[in-house]
């Protein structure tokens, strides 16, 4: 299977889920046109309050939508958008891609990966139990963390539901995405 994008969202609020929409625009160094995250400096609230000057790694935010299929086995519903991602995708395993991976989707946009998103409150105020359901551990006890990935935008464009994800990896040695 080749992998896709399979749905888009924004908000201009700082809202936990965002509304789908037919297309986003990518601004370079910037983020998604209109979301509230956008910005070259960060805008999640709690890192603002830390540091407002700290560079924005948290552009956009892509979640594969095999965590809603894993979600559901575990009788949760969740859609697009409504775990606050930009981006949802299928068919790439983003959680195992290393730090510095660039992806191109659709015609022009490149976001490079920056790290994971680290699952907070607010998910547990969306489904009771759900924090909970999108942590997990490897096979040495590690926690693995499933809510996405982050990004920055490198070259902006349009991108639209169905638009294919190109994946180039960074030169070796690779890093493990981290939090960020």
């Amino acid at each position: 299977m080749n992998a896709i994008v399979l749905a888009v969202s924004s908000s201009s609020s700082h809202s936990f889920g965002k509304p789908t929409r037919t297309s986003i625009r990518l601004l370079k160094g910037l983020g998604i046109e209109g979301d509230a995250h956008a910005g070259t400096t960060v805008k999640h609230r709690s890192r603002v309050a830390k540091d407002p000057s700290q560079p924005n790694l948290r552009q956009v935010h892509l979640i594969h939508a095999e965590l809603f299929d894993e979600l559901e086995t575990k009788g949760f519903a969740v859609s697009a958008g409504e775990m606050g991602e930009n981006v949802t995708t299928r068919g790439i395993d983003l959680l195992n891609l290393p730090a510095g991976t660039r992806l191109l989707l659709g015609g022009s946009a490149v976001v490079e990966l920056t790290g994971l998103r680290n699952p907070c409150v607010q998910i547990d105020r969306f489904q009771k139990g759900l924090m909970k359901a999108v942590l997990g551990k490897d096979a040495q006890g590690n926690l693995i963390r499933k809510s996405g990935v982050m990004g920055i935008v490198l070259e902006g464009g349009d991108v639209r539901p169905g638009d294919e994800i190109r994946v180039e990896l960074p030169p070796q040695p690779h890093r493990p995405l981290e939090v960020v």
